[in-house]
């Protein structure tokens, strides 16, 4: 039975990851994420059930548009797929409880940040608000008053932190060295992780976005490369693997 559910828990997701994918792209750019309906790129053709099926349809078309034979992109497949992935895992990890809602929750949220930073360098407020209102509501059903007051203390003192970090690099590079977007981003983090885990999601984001900023300094010596992502990447690591501060700590003394 666990598999059966395993298996609906990823189509589940891979449809929701269609989704989170339109909101991430259209959000950032003041589109509305209902008109237009779906539709290819190139040549705005309205597409039809058959053409959105997740992951099914890009191999079923061959990776092409039906209707203008354009090659379509291996990415919206790709992160239908990890969507299911992430869904599927967090029922295995939790089951169908309250904790599963919240961490779907959680990890439906960062999916939109990294495509709407990636693709447009922005984090909508409006995303960030409305995930931030389900999860305290999620947080006070499932813990109560005074654990869910924590939690938000917990993300008061990450955002803090991460704007002290803002500050310190904008004196170090004598220019914006983060948006606003990821300070946000921070609180929702360590409401949900706890400060000591959300810092440790910094250290986590750095370490991932490295290799990708060496690249592109070799490219290009002025570049910008947006945060979000691998803050969120780093986030989903966090909360799937169980690894904490004191997990840290407790390897280093080893």
């Amino acid at each position: 039975m666990q598999i059966y559910f395993s298996i609906v828990m990823f189509l589940i997701g891979s449809c929701f990851g269609s989704f989170f994918n339109v909101v991430g792209s259209r959000l950032p750019r003041n589109q509305s994420i209902i008109t237009p309906s779906s539709h290819c790129e190139s040549c705005h053709h309205k597409l039809k059930g058959l053409d959105l099926i997740p992951i099914f349809s890009f191999f079923f078309l061959k990776g092409k548009c039906r209707y203008c034979h354009q090659k379509l992109g291996i990415f919206y497949p790709f992160f239908e797929a990890v969507t299911g992935i992430l869904f599927m895992v967090c029922y295995l990890l939790y089951g169908f409880s309250f904790p599963l809602l919240i961490a779907l929750t959680f990890v439906s949220l960062l999916l939109i940040v990294i495509i709407s930073d990636y693709q447009t360098m922005i984090i909508p407020d409006s995303v960030l608000i409305v995930f931030a209102v389900l999860l305290l509501v999620e947080i006070f059903i499932s813990t109560g008053i005074s654990e869910c007051l924590k939690h938000v203390f917990y993300g008061i003192i990450s955002s803090g932190i991460m704007l002290c970090i803002k500050l310190f690099g904008d004196f170090l590079f004598k220019k914006e060295s983060m948006g606003g977007g990821d300070i946000k981003l921070m609180f929702l983090i360590g409401l949900m992780l706890g400060w000591p885990s959300a810092i440790l999601s910094v250290l986590f984001a750095s370490f991932i976005a490295l290799p990708p900023a060496l690249i592109l300094y070799r490219e290009k010596e002025n570049h910008e490369i947006p945060f979000g992502p691998f803050l969120s990447i780093a986030a989903i690591i966090l909360l799937l693997s169980g690894i904490d501060m004191n997990f840290i700590i407790d390897l280093l003394t080893i």
